[in-house]
């Protein structure tokens, strides 16, 4: 199975990222190979170096370190956050203090399990910055509030009792499919949400407490963002997590010049991202963002949200027309307008927070590959990036399965039996899979004499002979197929089993971690899993891992 010595047990199998086909170059060479990328980053996560001089970049870059711990705090009381969020809050005011980020969209009930994943790398890289370095470090959540993708959140992938794939959504409220998510308030629609969920989910100890605080954060009336933000709060807020609403309005002054600055060298951050994504390419990677000419890297939040456009110093925005100047005007008397695209939002994130680190996903490192120049135009000091963890969560009988049979895990994505048809044959007794190949290389080498002799008799014969030879090559396979069935029938346990893990780790053929929601594996484990994952992940990249919770 390729498992690095001395790792794999009962209850974890590490497994290396590069294995998996999803995985593209840039994030195995990331992870395994930095130097090939060191150009478009700040500096090798892995090296003590890179984390010392990132820490000084950031304590020496000015901040508005009071206003905005005063909005986190703001945010913090109307949600009820627990004590030890307000604590790290407080921590940004000392000028010394550094955050770990990651950030995500709000999807319903707290989002895949990924999400999860990322929130407890930020974590645990927070705890090995203030150990390591002596400097203390906070984990911050940036909530993805003014994403206007409502599909992209609207739903929570659950597994039944026998582990069949569902998908609960909550239907489209007012204003789903129109502007921000932020803008989104849950109608009645939720609490048919969350009735079906708790019908599909497997009835356990935990259930009851999950679904009252479910039920607590969202709220018929209750925003999208702000059920989110007091769902994953109280789940990971006891350790100390802070989360960010990034469509408060009490933000957008702190980053009106990053707006402004936007405008007034219109083109710029477009520009410069997309030469690195060309340079990426010519290196043999790829640029996960293309940017448009002509289109800034801002949003304009009115009824909806619309891009903000140029040509030849003319702005616009839907039908209307601004000069430069009057764009800046009324980034000034209304930087709440405004909002940033996926090319500007690293830049407002790390004008607002110390960030020394951002956790990222595999798709987020290629294009935040594309941003080391557009960081240096905006005089904002680029973090380091780190890869999050990344895990399948299975029971014990299937990680027990994958173990005992050297089985990779990533063949039971494919949503067929061939992996399984392999497994048996591999099972067969010796003599059956060597008497079946000799027998095919006989039948091959007495048939190909066969047709190359009987020409002399009659040129005709040749070609029945190939097609006789084709003929019972095909029924040998038959046969080879007969058996594997047979020895399928014989040994129905090792099919379960194949089909239990199979089911868990790639529910409708998709990785687990980014079909079904967190909150299903809470239900199971119970709060517990938090500080299980804790213990069992490593938190080192490129290393997928395997757990028996």
């Amino acid at each position: 199975m390729s498992l690095q010595p001395g790792l794999a047990t009962t209850a974890r199998i590490p497994i290396d990222i590069r294995r998996f086909p999803w995985i593209r170059r840039l994030a195995a060479d990331y992870a395994f190979d930095y130097e090939r990328l060191t150009d478009f980053f700040a500096g090798d996560p892995g090296a003590p170096h890179a984390w010392r001089q990132a820490i000084s970049r950031v304590q020496a870059h000015p901040r508005q370190r009071e206003q905005i711990a005063s909005i986190l705090e703001a945010q913090q009381r109307q949600r009820a956050a627990p004590p030890a969020a307000f604590a790290a809050t407080a921590q940004l005011r000392n000028p010394a203090t550094v955050a770990i980020v990651t950030g995500q969209q709000a999807g319903l009930f707290g989002g895949p399990l990924f999400t999860l994943l990322k929130a407890l790398t930020a974590l645990r890289l927070a705890e090995r910055v203030r150990a390591e370095h002596q400097v203390p470090a906070v984990a911050i959540f940036w909530i993805d509030a003014e994403d206007h993708d409502w599909d992209e959140v609207k739903g929570c992938g659950v597994l039944d009792s026998d582990f069949a794939p569902h998908a609960v959504t909550v239907g489209s409220p007012p204003g789903g499919h129109e502007g921000p998510v932020a803008r989104v308030r849950l109608d009645a629609n939720i609490d048919n949400a969350i009735e079906e969920f708790e019908h599909l989910l497997p009835a356990s100890e935990f259930t009851p407490g999950l679904l009252a605080a479910l039920r607590r954060a969202y709220r018929p009336g209750t925003g999208m963002v702000d059920a989110f933000a007091q769902w994953l709060e109280s789940v990971l807020g006891p350790a100390g997590l802070i989360v960010y609403d990034s469509s408060d309005p009490a933000a957008k002054p702190l980053v009106g010049h990053v707006f402004g600055q936007e405008i007034e060298r219109t083109g710029d951050t477009s520009r410069l991202a997309g030469e690195a994504g060309a340079a990426l390419q010519a290196r043999g990677y790829h640029a996960q963002v293309t940017p448009h000419e002509g289109t800034s890297a801002l949003f304009h939040l009115g009824r909806d949200r619309k891009p903000v456009r140029s040509d030849n110093g003319r702005f616009t925005i839907g039908e209307a027309a601004y000069t430069k100047s009057e764009l800046i005007g009324l980034i000034v008397r209304a930087p709440q307008e405004f909002s940033p695209n996926v090319l500007l939002r690293p830049i407002v994130q790390d004008t607002l927070f110390p960030t020394v680190c951002y956790v990222a996903g595999p798709n987020e490192l290629a294009y935040l590959g594309q941003l080391g120049r557009v960081y240096e135009s905006f005089g904002v000091p680029m973090p380091l990036m780190f890869q999050r963890a990344t895990a399948t969560l299975l029971d014990s009988n299937s990680v027990r399965f994958l173990l005992k049979h050297e089985f990779p895990l990533e063949a039971l994505r494919q949503q067929d039996e061939a992996a399984l048809n392999h497994l048996l044959e591999s099972h067969l007794p010796p003599g059956v899979d060597a008497s079946l190949e000799d027998a095919a290389r006989l039948l091959k080498e007495r048939m190909e004499g066969l047709a190359a002799a009987v020409p002399q008799i009659d040129p005709t014969l040749e070609g029945a002979t190939r097609a006789t030879l084709n003929r019972m090559q095909d029924d040998l396979k038959k046969l080879h197929n007969k058996i594997v069935q047979a020895a399928k029938r014989k040994d129905e346990t090792l099919r379960r089993q194949f089909t239990h893990a199979q089911a868990q780790a790639f529910p409708g053929g998709h990785p687990q971690e980014r079909e079904i929601g967190f909150v299903y594996f809470l239900n199971r484990y119970g709060p517990g899993l938090i500080d299980r994952l804790g213990d069992e992940l490593t938190f080192d990249m490129g290393i997928h891992w395997v757990i028996a919770i």
